[in-house]
């Protein structure tokens, strides 16, 4: 049988570290920050952090939390525990935005990319970048037929760059976005090779928002943190 995409939670956090936060010194800030990591990290089957600061300039952190999907109290008993483990450090940071959102399987293909994401795999790619998606009503509205050929010519492009990963998050009803879009790679150039050429598809047509973008540097374990942070 082929193997389908797996129902998963995943919640993306943007953070931002407070003036407060800044005034501290390098032991409490490394106190601070590593208690409520530790406190994030539980809240979640996998979580990965990310630098956000330099690819962007008004956050300091990304945060990716992925839950096992299957159980429908699963997201709020994340929410309520996320809540819970970032309630202490509320003084010294502040969560900017989020974007969230299901796995589940594609309309398009009948089988699971061998470039989709693995959010609980433990070694990641050295840099991220997500973003949620709206399409055009008119898209909606098109035959079934006519979508599925435009999102296989997507495709097509996309297993030109077998280096680089995707994840396709659904938020239909849940946030102001209808997807979060999530890429992983090694390499920023080639990235933007991908996106170029994706440009060109009769798919873009039916684009109506994917911004705002965020990018986050991989940072491995507290060490990475500590040289910055």
């Amino acid at each position: 049988m082929a193997e389908q995409t797996l129902q998963t939670f995943n919640h993306f956090s943007m953070v931002r570290f407070s003036d407060a936060y800044w005034r501290e010194s390098p032991e409490c800030r490394q106190h601070i920050r590593s208690a409520w990591l530790e406190g994030v990290r539980r809240t979640a089957d996998a979580a990965h952090v990310y630098q956000s600061f330099g690819p962007q300039a008004t956050t300091d952190l990304l945060i990716w939390c992925a839950c096992t999907g299957g159980d429908p109290d699963r997201p709020k008993d994340f929410f309520g525990a996320y809540a819970q483990a970032t309630a202490p450090a509320r003084t010294y940071l502040t969560v900017h935005s989020t974007l969230w959102g299901f796995t589940r399987p594609s309309q398009y293909t009948k089988t699971r990319s061998t470039q989709e994401i693995d959010p609980f795999e433990t070694t990641r790619a050295p840099y991220l970048i997500m973003y949620p998606f709206v399409k055009t009503p008119s898209w909606y509205l098109e035959g079934r037929e006519e979508r599925q050929a435009m999102m296989l010519d997507h495709i097509k492009i996309g297993k030109q760059y077998k280096d680089i990963t995707q994840l396709l998050l659904y938020s239909f009803g849940l946030q102001d976005q209808e997807f979060v879009v999530v890429y992983e790679t090694e390499d920023l150039l080639r990235f933007l090779n991908l996106v170029s050429d994706l440009r060109s598809t009769k798919a873009r047509l039916y684009t109506e928002r994917d911004t705002p973008l965020h990018s986050g540097i991989h940072q491995a374990d507290e060490n990475a943190l500590a040289a910055w942070l």
